[in-house]
């Protein structure tokens, strides 16, 4: 069953600049799909369509059935209720809990908080952070932030899960940790992943689909466990 379709897109910003040409992908639910390329490539011009931060010029995104290309600014929220997204930095609210933090994607969408404390502390149960719901950011690894980040991104049970670059700022035993939640998310939720990454050594060790992007086309498509990653992505943004 196809999430994720996009037709014959192109992106070009105002400068003139050709981010992504005639692009045709489908991603199926629940796969977990790496997408790399260098800096230029598109990769992250492709990634931010998918949570429309960026609009494409021409074609077609349809993400769970929303066409990206024509949705409104104003049912942007449409489309983000049925995803989440993590970021590489965080973005946690400093003077949140844990706890805090998690719950904050729900009320922001209306929820009643009867319904809200039990999604947030099975979210935070499912990242390992039980114990620190109480916890503020700053007193807190930055593993376990990026933990925090992953709790409030699925807890709201979204059928599509966006990770732009989420190890970037993460010593490599860290990334295994946040690698190996991110599986469990897949597996046992069901949950589709597209990640965006330049860490070589977790393509390798994953084996998943890869999608990579050289300037701003899609270069190659390596199905799961077919593909191995070389240096050329080991600095790419």
């Amino acid at each position: 069953m196809k999430l994720i379709q996009v037709s014959n897109c192109y992106k070009v910003y105002k400068n003139g600049t050709t981010a992504i040409a005639d692009l045709n992908v489908t991603i199926d639910k629940g796969e977990f799909v790496f997408v790399i390329g260098s800096t230029g490539s598109g990769k992250s011009t492709f990634i931010k369509m998918l949570y429309r931060e960026e609009k494409p010029t021409k074609g077609d995104v349809i993400v769970g059935g929303i066409n990206v290309a024509r949705l409104r600014n104003s049912k942007v929220y449409k489309l983000r209720r049925k995803l989440g997204v993590v970021f590489q930095d965080f973005k946690l609210l400093p003077k949140l809990t844990v706890y805090e933090n998690v719950a904050f994607a729900l009320e922001s969408l209306g929820m009643e908080a009867k319904e809200i404390r039990p999604r947030v502390l099975k979210a935070i149960e499912n990242v390992g952070l039980k114990e620190k719901t109480r916890n503020f950011p700053n007193q807190l690894s930055g593993g376990e932030q990026q933990r925090v980040a992953i709790a409030r991104a699925i807890v709201n049970n979204p059928k599509l899960l966006i990770c732009d670059e989420p190890t970037g700022n993460l010593d490599p035993d860290t990334s295994k940790e946040i690698m190996k939640i991110l599986e469990k998310i897949n597996q046992e939720l069901g949950t589709t992943i597209i990640m965006a990454t330049h860490d070589k050594e977790i393509v390798n060790r994953m084996k998943k689909r890869v999608i990579v992007f050289e300037n701003g086309v899609l270069a190659a498509d390596h199905l799961k466990g077919s593909y191995k990653a070389h240096e050329s992505i080991k600095n790419s943004k």
